[in-house]
């Protein structure tokens, strides 16, 4: 069955929702805010994620554009009382597969989510993307280099594609805490440091290149 998350601080919306959901055979888990749902959509797989924009402390457009960035074929449904044309526009530019306006009827909301969740991954997450000699592949989650293809876990691949689409600039750490963690951690976590170094250990010393004190930058070659 279909696995659904339902992102919204009102309770209310979320039984609704939820209720509706498992009547029409899926299987929904709920969160109340912008940080459960981006350590949530790290921990388990889903089919689609419904998410509200008005949360508390981080807004569902940071959100959307969190989860997006560390999971590239996740299916995202805004789900937000905000119906104006230019926050829809936005949530599309981040990668949003459809957006719903609140009020909505119940019944609308459960037809485009049974259209959702059975669609195939964006093309944005299946296309490979090039920096120099080294191609991505987000369905294999590989680093494919001449000659030989290195497997990369799921926070590599989104550490090196951050830093790939800003191939010769400059990445600082607060920056890809955000894009790539979230606020999992604090500015005074080493985990970027870490990741890094596992993969330079794949992919060559050379390959991502230290800027003391401000971050790191992909070395296109």
């Amino acid at each position: 069955m279909p696995r659904i998350m339902v992102v919204d601080d009102e309770p209310r919306i979320c039984r609704f929702v939820s209720r509706a959901l498992e009547r029409d055979g899926h299987v929904v888990r709920t969160v109340g805010t912008g940080e459960q749902a981006l350590l949530l959509a790290d921990a388990e797989e889903f089919a689609l994620v419904v998410l509200d924009l008005m949360l508390p402390r981080l807004g569902g457009v940071d959100v959307l554009r969190q989860m997006l960035a560390r999971r590239p074929d996740q299916r995202v449904l805004v789900l937000s009382a905000i119906g104006d044309v230019a926050a829809k526009v936005e949530c599309f530019a981040h990668g949003a597969v459809d957006y719903l306006a609140k009020p909505f009827a119940l019944a609308e909301l459960v037809a485009r989510v049974r259209i959702r969740a059975a669609e195939p991954a964006p093309a944005a997450a299946r296309r490979c993307i090039r920096a120099g000699q080294v191609a991505l592949d987000p369905h294999r989650r590989t680093a494919e280099l001449p000659g030989r293809s290195v497997q990369l876990t799921q926070r590599e691949f989104v550490l090196l594609s951050h830093l790939m689409g800003r191939a010769g600039h400059v990445c600082g750490r607060e920056e890809l805490l955000t894009d790539v963690w979230g606020h999992a951690f604090d500015a005074a976590s080493n985990v970027v440091d870490v990741y890094v170094r596992r993969l330079r250990a794949k992919l060559g010393a050379d390959s991502i290149e230290t800027i003391r004190n401000v971050g790191y930058s992909f070395v296109a070659g």
